[in-house]
């Protein structure tokens, strides 16, 4: 009998023993026994450096946060976190071929880039304007390394592969000759161009991708053909061929209607522009002395408006929306061949069968977002907000605590007495909407300061892979709500695990930024009622055992 006891008291205590100390065979049986199939998967089983938070709002070692003013361009600050390189700001607003050459070093761009010339009209500003664009692949595979190169996160651990319109630069597409991670003006999405109605525009593509390519200035006012007959649309089957790889093509526009347009590459456009070869194009309202910031790296604020903008609006930001779809992002992630690729995406891959796995504003997924994608504002202010879906389906875009007032659709200005002012605002895909925000606590522009969500309705819009919070979750965030670094003066649950890769792989409990709390307890180990029985039976059996030999001893 006492062997029985004794049996049993130590099969209850291996019940008790923590779930890491198991052999891997003994779990997957506890698993299939009980039904929990993630009991393999516990976050104490983690290396420490998954585990480990990433800082949310990195330090500002470069000062680009700052008001300041270089090459005579007065550039406001930043508030967010992390923010565009000022030179680069500087040069897209003189023109890299005005500028010095340690402005134009401390850019990143090449003296072509965006190039500014005469005053034909004697307003001020210059009214030739020639940008050169090229293409970069980030996220891409390497014949030479097992890891990606030109690395580019979206959210901690999650790095689709991306193509992208970039400005002509010089150097690395690297950080450095030690990292694989992109420079920054390498990234998602292409950058917002704005050009000034009735200027003279060429817009060169360098071709300098292994696939090859086409630039569609979509709403944009532009001629079928150029002076010299040749394509001017953009579309292979219809107007030119394709830019091949080394090759370059010139296009010529001198837009006579305002507003906010889109661009994007046209050659296999239902892989390529979900690629991210895509952008906001402006066409600002001619004004005199109207320097404007021609290319706006990743969209977000716009720290040099357009003299028209400023006019009326204290403050403007471009909004890029899109949804990424791992299967064909993640093509360039398996093979280096072109010959490959070309077969896999547009032969082997079938877009009606796709299925968006991320959801982007401005290239970013929560809680990514919260770094360079806030809208900032302050109590009665006017806000323009430029935005555009870029992506496969429609967003419902809902604005916590304000309303906000379509004033333009698709570049064309709404009639003001059939204006809408509402708080979820549907955008097609490829479609555009000028939006008024305006903080006056009235209890319908506006509720009063604070830190107000902004994002797509049709909930998986914020997740990232299914994952919650993440995807295009962004807020309006009143000024006395920001901290001096520019991260939100958030009230709710701890931050700190969304900062972790281990969570986006779904390996760390949904409300582990509860920190301490019993669904925390109950998402480490959900076999803590079977190991408190255990215990308790094991202790049961011993007291049993002790209080026999004790009798035994008495006797």
């Amino acid at each position: 009998m006492r062997i029985r006891l004794l049996f049993i008291a130590i099969l209850s205590a291996l019940v008790c023993l923590p779930a890491q100390w198991y052999p891997e065979p003994i779990r997957l049986l506890f698993s299939d026994w009980f039904g929990a199939q993630d009991y393999r998967a516990r976050p104490n089983s983690l290396a420490a450096t998954e585990l480990a938070s990433e800082v949310a709002c990195p330090e500002d070692l470069q000062a680009w946060r700052e008001a300041q003013t270089i090459a005579g361009v007065d550039i406001r600050s930043s508030p967010t976190c992390v923010a565009d390189n000022p030179s680069a700001v500087a040069a897209f607003v003189r023109g890299t071929n005005n500028v010095s050459q340690q402005v134009l070093l401390d850019s990143g761009l090449t003296p072509d880039a965006v190039e500014k010339g005469r005053d034909l009209d004697g307003d001020g500003d210059p009214d030739e304007i020639h940008i050169r664009l090229e293409v970069a692949e980030l996220n891409g595979s390497s014949p030479d390394l097992n890891e990606l190169t030109a690395q580019y996160a979206i959210a901690p651990g999650i790095k689709p592969g991306f193509w992208v319109f970039v400005p002509k630069t010089f150097g690395m597409a690297t950080e450095n000759f030690e990292s694989l991670k992109a420079r920054s003006i390498l990234r998602v999405p292409s950058p917002a161009i704005r050009v000034e109605q009735g200027d003279k525009i060429k817009i060169t593509l360098e071709n300098s991708h292994y696939m090859p390519h086409t630039v569609h200035f979509h709403g944009v006012d532009h001629p079928f053909v150029d002076a010299d007959g040749e394509g001017n649309d953009g579309v292979p089957i219809t107007s030119e061929q394709p830019v091949m790889p080394g090759g370059v093509r010139t296009y010529d526009m001198q837009p006579r209607q305002t507003g906010t347009m889109f661009y994007h590459c046209h050659v296999q456009p239902q892989v390529h522009i979900m690629m991210g070869l895509q952008g906001l194009f402006i066409v600002e309202e001619n004004r005199p002395d109207n320097w404007l910031q021609t290319l706006n790296v990743g969209a977000g604020q716009v720290r040099v408006p357009s003299v028209a903008v400023a006019e009326e609006f204290d403050r403007e930001y471009d909004l890029q929306y899109l949804d990424i779809d791992r299967e064909l992002n993640n093509l360039i992630q398996a093979s280096s061949d072109p010959r490959v690729i070309t077969e896999q995406m547009h032969n082997r891959y079938d877009i009606t069968d796709a299925t968006s796995d991320y959801f982007t504003i401005n290239g970013r997924s929560f809680p990514y977002t919260f770094r360079e994608s806030l809208v900032v504002t302050k109590p009665n202010e006017h806000i323009k907000l430029r935005v555009v879906n870029g992506g496969s389906s429609g967003i419902a875009l809902h604005t916590h605590g304000h309303k906000v007032t379509t004033t333009h659709l698709d570049g064309v200005e709404t009639n003001p007495a059939a204006r809408v002012t509402r708080d979820v605002v549907w955008i097609a895909s490829a479609q555009r909407v000028d939006l008024d925000l305006e903080t006056t606590n009235d209890g319908l522009h506006s509720y009063g300061s604070g830190i107000w969500l902004f994002h797509d309705h049709q909930e998986k819009g914020i997740t990232t892979d299914g994952v919650s919070p993440g995807g295009n979750i962004s807020a309006i965030v009143y000024e006395e709500y920001l901290q001096e670094n520019g991260w939100p003066k958030t009230q709710g649950v701890d931050y700190d695990p969304y900062f972790t890769e281990a969570y986006y792989r779904k390996e760390l409990p949904v409300w582990g930024g509860l920190a301490g709390s019993v669904f925390l307890m109950v998402g480490t180990d959900r076999w803590m009622l079977l190991r408190l029985l255990g215990f308790a039976l094991s202790l049961g059996m011993i007291i049993v055992l002790l209080l026999g030999f004790i009798r035994k001893r008495a006797h």
